[in-house]
Parts: structure tokens; sequence; C-alpha cells
């Protein structure tokens, strides 16, 4: 038997040689075991398989039974022996430092061990296949819940009592007038729609309380302040769309109204939830439901329900009924689309909406089928709001005023309605006064010439300056039985008043005698044909209407003159050149003239002949702004009546209007030399001595207008007389001499006196 030395290895399952040949020394004697047996699935619960799990994949055990990877002492000797003495001296200070805390939670932790062995994801799961393998248990699942209602609890509890009720009320709950200031920073006006007069809720009856409740709120006496469904519903929308309306209760919107800004945002709606929650703690149901009666937005300027009252049905709240109550309450839900009288749509979302409350108060039991029965015709409001108007001019440039201030500084009625804006308006004191003496005098001429007609009279009349300030309105005789505003009303046609425009064209583009031939140009000594019943040619040959019939033009009383310079002709207003001049120019170059100089497009006529003529229907304010283009050298500025506006002394911003070209500034000074000479030839003993002053007569085909159109001193005014019945139709009635005569002329005498000529 050899030493041993060189011998192929044996095999693990062979069996052990003892050598008992004399040793030397130096020989060893070698032990061969077999290898340990494959680790087995431990038998038993889910736990055992875990633990024999972790065991299997953890570092693999020498023969004693102990980590290969531990030492006998405990420590990791690749650790130690890597790690510098100074820090493995520092690593077992800080060990023995922190052993009693150890040893403190040491029996906590042995018994909180199988909980959480239990909740450790043990990804991929054993014993499971295919997907399953990923999803964790029952028990992981519940947990996670669990901690996540509690998590959303604490933050709750936290948040509520961290939430205080506001001391201060917002903007929504302290209403302030808005104040009109004449051009000179005089109070013109101050509009009080926006007071709120608080009514108690005894003073309220039951039927609006109870519809708007079961418009709003049905559950409101039981409901805890909020709604789960309606917050939820609302902050999917805001997330998703933007929009958290809807499902508010009567408590959370009374917060938003008097406590909270109205911005649409999911922290905005949770602070609302909040508040709403301790003040359904801090007052009582009657308390919140008078506040919320008492601060709500109902439209035309009114926030209250005795406000809207009044508004709407020019009664106190205490006289509503069940049905003018259902209409109060439908616009809760937004004044802007439920208003019946602002639009046909509106008023059928109003019919529907007030159905549908008084059908929703039966079903709660606070109306009885019987009285909802006699509730089958819809409580039409009135058509305007009583509790502003004064009856005087000032309603109707508040009204102008109001309009253009909401457009040049963006407001929403609803933002404008708050209150506490400053208006600063371009209307001139002294020119209104002037203005409204005037139409006044004149209507107590007419009525003792001729009361029938006089029934009928309307005097619209402006005065706008070149640079586009309206400075002065005439809109009507009392704003509470006329809301219709003359001054800015498009209803009869401008008559030979228009002829500037067509001159201005046909200078400032020429003139086309052949269908494509060059344009021609046109001078103020141009001759056309001024005698009566000039037929109107085209380059084709004469105009032909639909019926067969040529088109001619006419005079006034039927008068021919001849050959006749354009000049000449605009200054004695002979009207037949100008016909023509406007199939020369063309007809669209015409209406885009007239639209450059200030005209709106909505209201020029039909583009034919008698376009020429004056068949568009500008109002005073367009027409007297069309003629400040002539007399600002051929710029446009639109017309506008506020100048400045604050809120609560902070500047708001508007959009200012800039001037544009219309024509060029020869073409506007030949039409102002032509326009100076038509008032010299008409007035001559009032033009001797004076400058700067032009102007026009307008008269229509069947006299139902009368015009006067004029500069003086850079402010152009525009005076109308007409008659239309308004309770049957807007047709124009012939002027059967309501407009005097052409040496008297009621224009006139109405312009002059606003220009301070008369």
């Amino acid at each position: 038997m050899g030493d041993g030395r060189g011998e192929k290895p044996r095999e693990a399952d062979e069996t052990l040689h003892l050598r008992v040949d004399a040793l030397r020394a130096d020989e060893t004697m070698q032990l061969r075991v077999p290898p340990p047996p494959e680790p087995s699935v431990p038998a038993g619960g889910r736990a055992e398989r875990r633990r024999g799990a972790r065991a299997a994949e953890g570092a693999p055990a020498d023969a004693s039974g102990r980590s290969s990877g531990r030492s006998s002492g405990g420590r990791s000797p690749g650790l130690t022996s890597s790690l510098p003495s100074g820090l493995s001296a520092a690593r077992e200070r800080a060990v023995a430092a922190l052993a009693p805390l150890l040893a403190l939670l040491a029996p906590y932790a042995r018994r909180l061990a199988p909980y959480a062995r239990r909740l450790k994801p043990l990804y991929p799961r054993r014993g499971r296949t295919g997907w399953r393998r990923w999803i964790p248990s029952w028990r992981q699942s519940l947990g996670a819940v669990l901690t996540s209602f509690g998590l959303l609890g604490a933050f709750l509890v936290t948040a509520y009592a961290m939430t205080d009720i506001p001391s201060n009320l917002n903007s929504y709950a302290t209403q302030q007038d808005n104040v009109y200031f004449w051009s000179d920073g005089t109070p013109m006006a101050r509009t009080g729609w926006v007071q709120r007069q608080a009514m108690p809720l005894r003073d309220i009856p039951p039927d609006v309380r109870w519809a708007v409740l079961a418009a709003e709120n049905e559950s409101f006496y039981s409901d805890p302040g909020i709604s789960a469904k309606g917050i939820t519903r609302a902050l999917f929308r805001t997330l998703g769309e933007g929009d958290t309306e809807g499902g508010s209760t009567i408590t959370q919107q009374y917060v938003k109204n008097v406590y909270l800004t109205q911005n649409q945002t999911v922290s905005r709606k949770f602070t609302e939830a909040m508040i709403s929650l301790k003040l359904d703690n801090a007052m009582s149901k009657d308390q919140i439901l008078e506040g919320y009666l008492n601060t709500s937005w109902f439209g035309r300027g009114t926030y209250g329900i005795q406000r809207a009252a009044q508004a709407y049905y020019g009664k106190d709240v205490g006289k509503l009924n069940a049905s003018q109550a259902a209409m109060l309450a439908s616009l809760l839900k937004g004044a802007g689309l439920y208003d019946p009288t602002l639009s046909k749509a509106n008023h059928a979302r109003a019919v529907e909406r007030w159905s549908w409350i008084l059908d929703r108060m039966v079903k709660i039991g606070k109306l009885s089928p019987e009285e909802r029965a006699g509730y089958t015709k819809f409580p039409e409001p009135l058509k305007s709001n009583p509790l502003y108007d004064t009856g005087e001019q000032s309603d109707y440039l508040v009204e102008l005023a109001t309009q253009y201030a909401k457009k040049a500084a963006h407001l929403t009625d609803k933002q404008f309605d708050l209150g506490g804006y400053q208006i600063y308006t371009t209307f001139d004191r002294k020119r209104e006064k002037a203005l409204t003496d005037a139409v006044t005098k004149a209507r107590k001429q007419a009525k003792r010439d001729d009361p029938k007609v006089a029934a009928d009279a309307h005097y619209g009349a402006s005065s706008v300056a070149a640079d586009g300030r309206v400075l002065a309105v005439y809109g009507g005789p009392d704003h509470r039985k006329q809301g219709y505003n003359d001054s800015n009303a498009t209803t009869v046609p401008a008559g030979t008043a228009f002829t500037p425009f067509v001159y201005a064209a046909g200078l400032e583009h020429g003139v086309r005698t052949s269908r494509d031939g060059p344009a021609t140009p046109v001078t103020p000594d141009s001759v056309y044909d001024g005698d009566d019943g000039v037929p109107v040619t085209t380059p084709e040959g004469p105009y032909w209407d639909r019926s067969g019939k040529k088109v001619a033009a006419h005079n006034d009383g039927g008068r021919s003159y001849g050959r006749i310079t354009l000049r000449e002709a605009m200054a004695r207003s002979v009207n037949t050149p100008f016909m023509q001049l406007g199939m020369d120019a063309g007809l669209a170059t015409v209406r885009r003239t007239a639209e450059a100089s200030g005209l709106l497009s909505s209201s020029i006529g039909p583009q034919v002949p008698a376009l020429s003529l004056g068949n568009s229907t500008p109002s005073a304010i367009r027409m007297a702004s069309g003629y400040a283009t002539f007399a600002a050298g051929g710029t446009h500025t639109e017309p506008y009546s506020v100048r400045r506006v604050t809120r609560n002394g902070a500047p708001v911003a508007l959009t200012v209007p800039h001037a544009s070209r219309a024509v060029g500034a020869k073409v506007a000074q030949e039409v102002t030399e032509a326009l100076t000479d038509s008032f010299r030839t008409a007035h001559p003993e009032v033009a001797a001595g004076r400058t700067g002053v032009s102007g026009k007569a307008g008269t229509t085909e069947k006299d139902t207008a009368a015009w006067y159109v004029g500069t003086a001193d850079s402010v152009s005014t525009a005076a109308v007389v007409y008659r239309i019945d308004l309770a049957t139709s807007l047709e124009p009635l012939p002027l059967q001499g309501l407009a005097g005569t052409s040496d008297n002329s009621v224009p006139y005498a109405l312009w002059s006196a606003a220009t301070g000529l008369g």
C-alpha cells in the first residue's frame, strides 16, 4: 500500500480506508464524508413553508450547522477585515451604546416579527403559478387598505381641527354700489341695485324657502352640511374637466358666498367642505338658510331674495306665491342662463326648471297636488329691473357706460354686479343738458301741434368727438317707460345724410366706366347729371330692378339741376349725382368706406343703387362717429363712453380703441369742405363769421325719418326724428310734419342746440 500521494480522488460513496501502516510524522489521515442531502420542502403551514424557503435561499451552512459566512464569534470576518481598525472600533462603540435600547425593544420585536413576516411581500410567491405569483395576499391587501383609511382619517381629523370659520366676510357678502362720473369728475349716478336688504327668515314665506330647498338641497335639514357624493363628483370634474359645479349643499354654497372666492379649484372645494362641517355645528340650520337666502346672486344686479323679488316682480318677498318663488329659485342655477327675459332659449330653460321645482315641492310634501295643479301658467317677470331706474337721461348714459365698461374691462355680469367700481365716463354735463333741454322743448311743441302724431314721436341724438369720445346722447323721454335707447337704435334709414360716404368712396378709389377698364380719378369738380329722374347706369347699360323697371334717382321736390359738380351737388343736397357715383365707384366700395368710417356692418343696407341714398339704418351714435372721421382727417376711432375704470381706487385695465385710417387726409378735407358749403348754403346767417362748422340734412324717400348731421369744433353731432309705435312693431311711420319744414327743421334745431349754435 502506498503513502496515498498521487492517487486519484475517490467517489463520495466509496468506503473509507484506514491505513494502519506505520505512519510517518508528516502523514495525515484523510476522512471522506458523503455530501449533505438536498433540502426538501418543509411540511406544515404557510409560515413553515416560508421559513423553509428563506432558509433554502440563505447562505450555505457548513458541516457544523453554522453559516459559512459567519465566524464563531458572530461577526463577518470579511467585513471586519475590510474595515480599518478605527472604523471597526467606532462601530463596536455604537453597537455598545445602542445595546440597552435594543434590549428594551427586543421583546416587542419578537412579538411583531411573525406578523411582519406575514405582511412582507415575497415575490414571486411560492406555490403559485403564472401571474398569480405576483398578486399580494389578502392579508397584505387588507393591511394596505386599512392603512390608507387610517391615514386618510387622520388627515381629515387634523384638517378639521386646524380649520377655523373665517371672521371676515368676502366681497360677495359686502356688496357696494357702482359710481359713475361725468367727464369733469363730478358724480353722475350711483347704481344702488346691488344693495341687499336682509330679511329675517320668519318674514320669508315657507313656500319661498322650500322652493329654494327643493331646487338646491332638499335634504338640508338632515345633512351634516356637506354632500360626500357631490364633493366626489365635483373633485372628479375638477381633475378631469376643470369644472367643480354640482352637488353642493346649501351650507357649502353659503360658505362659498360669504367666506371664500369663486375660484373653481380643488383646494377651494376642500376648504369649503371643512368650513361647512364646522359651520353646521356652530350655527342652526335656520341661521344658515337665512344667510344663504340673503347673500345669493339672482341676476339683474340683485343679491338676496328680497331684492330679487323686487327686481323680477316688483313686490316684497312676503307677497310671493309658490309659482313666483319657483321661478326665482331657478335663477340660483345661473341667472345668465335662466333669466327668461334675456332670450328665447333662456325662457325655455326657465319654464322647464320652474315646472321641475314645483314638482319637486310636491314630491317632498311641501306643496299639495291640488296647489300644484293651480300653477300651470309660467309667472312672467318684469322685463326690466325697476330698482334703479330714475327715469332721467342719466339712466340711458349709465346703460351705455355699463355696456362699454364690461366689454372693455372684460367683466362678466356677475363680476360687475359685485360693485365697488368707479366708472369715469366721457359724457359732458353741459352738452348733455343742452341736448336734453332741446329735445324736451321739441316734444312739448309737437304735443301742442299734433298730439296724435306726437304720441309716436322718437328723438335720437348723439355728440361724438373726433377722437371717439361720446360726449352726449339723448335716449328717450323716460327710461322707466322706454328702455329702448333712441340714440343707439338701428331702426330708421339714414337717407341722404349717407351721401358723404359715397362722395368719400369716389374721391378715394375713383370710378370705373367700363367693367374691366382702369379706375378713373374723381375730384370735387367732376361733373354729373343733376336732373330729377335720371336713370342709373352700369358699364353694360341701364340698371333694371327685379320688377323689370329702370332704376332712376330723384331729388327732393322733383327738382332738376342740370350738369353739376360733385362739390356743388353736396352743397345743394342734389341726390341724383351720388346715386350714379355710387354705381361708378362700386357699391361694395361704398360699403367698405362707410364701415371703415364707423358705421356698423350690420346696419348697412342691401347692395343696390338705393344704398347710395341711405337705405342703411345706422344709429345716431354711429352717424356722428362717421362724420367725426372726416373731422379727424380721415382716421376713425371707435366711439367709447368710458375713459377710466377703477375698483376701490385700483385701476382696472381697459381695452383702449385705437385710430385707424379710413380715407386719405386729402379726401377727408374735401368731404369736410363740401359739408361746410352745405351748411353755409342752408344756414347763411348762422354760418357768417363762423369757422370749423359743417353739416348736412338727411331725408328719406318715404318720409319716415329726418336727420341733421354735422361738425362744430371737432365734435360731430347727429340728430334724428322719426315715428314708431313700439307697442305694435319697429316699422317706421310717416312723419306727417313732425320734423318741421326744410327752413325750420326740428333735427337741425336739436343739432344747433347741442353744438351751441342755436
